[in-house]
């Protein structure tokens, strides 16, 4: 959870000044400074969104993250100096409906070039559904789906992440790489707009990650061909574009807070669809803590595992970046659903 405090809102107008003050006077990676007066000053929400900043941006641009390693962004809460951050930016690259305290800061900041990444793909509600049906996976047919309209009712309950205005559109598309991939190459083409200069750079930049996020699809798509089971269990509601992607089920505890206690009922509920399912593994995530994934898997006789969603990137991760952590998770689902 974010401890960090705000800012008295009397020393607000004077937190901003010395925020911006410090942001122009510092020289870390961290900022957009003036060390790097040349670059192009990005703000990135968080992580999934630095990193394509980062990666498509290169040399010519400074970014600055809003969400500190180890911050679960759903909870982030800005203090003054990042607001005012956020006005001085050349671009923003933020994804709307997964951390409101930003989407009201960008909203009020009157930076010509923002983008947000939800509107570069297409968003799903996978609030009531969360299996793979008539998407782009080409194994759909070769697993048994047996049960899964008692899932979706189990799903419906609540374990859906209803972030966003769009009918509680699923904010996590960076879970999947062929979204991804297109969300890339918008902001390639965005930042090609607001940076003309460099515009070659930025669309080799894209076009490099976008042959990367192509050859993880083509991993996952391979890896997850051949399983004993299609169906994983989670703390974390996140995985449902990567469980649509590649033909399989996610199955959620207790709704879109990751530290939430399932109850008794649901406990029941996941346990008849883990034995009907040959479920074997409760994931967890890095970013919180691991007591109901490991109360679950004691009521129930599963192993427990890390299925990292990817909002930030600490010592704890699996990988020092996207690719790599993406990477362990492929294992990590391998494994537990008993690919051949």
């Amino acid at each position: 959870m974010n401890v960090r405090r705000l800012i008295p809102t009397t020393a607000v107008a004077g937190a901003v000044v010395l925020g911006l003050t410090a942001l122009s006077a510092c020289s870390t990676s961290d900022a957009a400074d003036g060390g790097n007066g040349d670059k192009l000053k990005v703000t990135a929400s968080f992580y999934p969104m630095q990193f394509l900043a980062e990666r498509i941006g290169g040399e010519h641009v400074a970014v600055t993250s809003l969400t500190k390693p180890g911050v679960e962004p759903h909870d982030l809460e800005l203090t003054p100096r990042q607001i005012g951050s956020i006005s001085e930016s050349d671009y923003v690259l933020y994804l709307k409906g997964v951390q409101p305290a930003v989407d009201d800061a960008i909203k009020q900041s009157g930076v010509k070039n923002t983008v947000d990444a939800a509107t570069l793909t297409t968003l799903e509600n996978h609030g009531a559904e969360v299996s793979g049906h008539g998407h782009e996976h080409e194994h759909e047919d070769e697993h048994g789906h047996e049960g899964e309209e008692e899932a979706h009712e189990e799903h419906a309950e609540g374990d859906g992440h209803n972030h966003g205005e769009e009918g509680g559109a699923d904010p996590h598309i960076w879970l999947d790489p062929v979204k991804y991939a297109e969300v890339a190459k918008g902001v390639g083409k965005s930042l090609e707009k607001a940076d003309p200069d460099h515009a070659a750079d930025y669309k080799k930049n894209t076009e490099a990650l976008v042959g990367e996020l192509d050859k993880l699809n083509t991993a996952y798509g391979t890896g997850l061909k051949n399983t004993a089971t299609t169906t994983f269990i989670t703390t974390h509601s996140a995985f449902g574009y990567l469980a649509e992607r590649y033909g399989l089920t996610q199955q959620g505890i207790a709704g879109i807070d990751p530290e939430a206690e399932p109850t008794p009922a649901r406990i029941q509920e996941l346990h008849t669809i883990a034995e009907k399912e040959k479920a074997t593994t409760v994931f967890f995530e890095t970013l919180a803590s691991d007591k109901t994934a490991k109360t679950l898997a004691k009521d129930t006789g599963l192993k427990t595992d890390v299925l990292d969603p990817l909002e930030g990137i600490t010592k704890k991760s699996q990988g020092a970046d996207y690719i790599e952590v993406m990477e362990s998770n492929l294992v990590a689902l391998r494994k537990a659903l008993g690919a051949k």
